[in-house]
This record gives structure tokens, sequence and C-alpha cells, in this order.
């Protein structure tokens, strides 16, 4: 099934999957589902991510409207990543993925 917006046609499945693809974007996401975080504090919670890799995804979740960046004007300054209503949307799909890989690595193992 294809929708078309702005002349071109989407499939809904990849759409989602560019949302959310790569190694970190579904973590960010899934740390954010119930608090706001710090950057120091993501980049503490993902493990393994580059500070270049977390600026980028950041920012990529950012410009899809699935997070949003709040800057304070303190010194030193200040931001802070809060999930969006749109995000929020995802985290019943990631949380689906999380109880497949559980079953999965369980019976793996």
């Amino acid at each position: 099934m294809y929708i078309k917006a702005s002349r071109k046609a989407y499939c809904p499945v990849d759409f989602a999957f560019q949302r959310v693809s790569g190694k970190y974007k579904g973590r960010i996401l899934w740390f954010l589902r119930d608090s706001v975080l710090r950057y120091g504090e993501l980049k503490r919670t993902v493990e393994g991510i580059s500070p270049k890799m977390l600026t980028q995804a950041l920012k990529e979740l950012e410009d899809d409207g699935l997070i949003s960046r709040k800057v304070y004007t303190e010194v030193p300054p200040r931001v802070e990543y809060t999930i969006t209503d749109t995000g929020k949307g995802l985290i019943p799909a990631i949380d689906s993925m999380r109880i497949w890989a559980e079953g999965v690595l369980e019976k793996s193992s």
C-alpha cells in the first residue's frame, strides 16, 4: 500500500522505518519515553554512541518531529530533549519489537 503525499508515493512501512533506522534512534526514543533528558544524560544512557552519532541522531529525530529540543540561555548552556506526541506514537511499536527480541533471545540461549 502506498500513500500519495506532495507528489510522491510513500510506503508507510518504509516511511516509519526510515524515521527510526539506525543503531541508536529507537533507543533514544525509548529512553525519552518517560523523561526529559539532557545531552550528557543521553550520552551516558545510550551505550556505545559517539558524540558525533548522538548529535546526528538527535538532529534527525528533531527534524522528523519525533523529539523536541529546548535550549536554556544559561552559562553553561543547558539543552533538554523531550519526546513529542508523534514520537510517543512509536513507543508501542518499539515495545513490541523489544518483547519480540526478548523471546527470540531467550529461545536461543
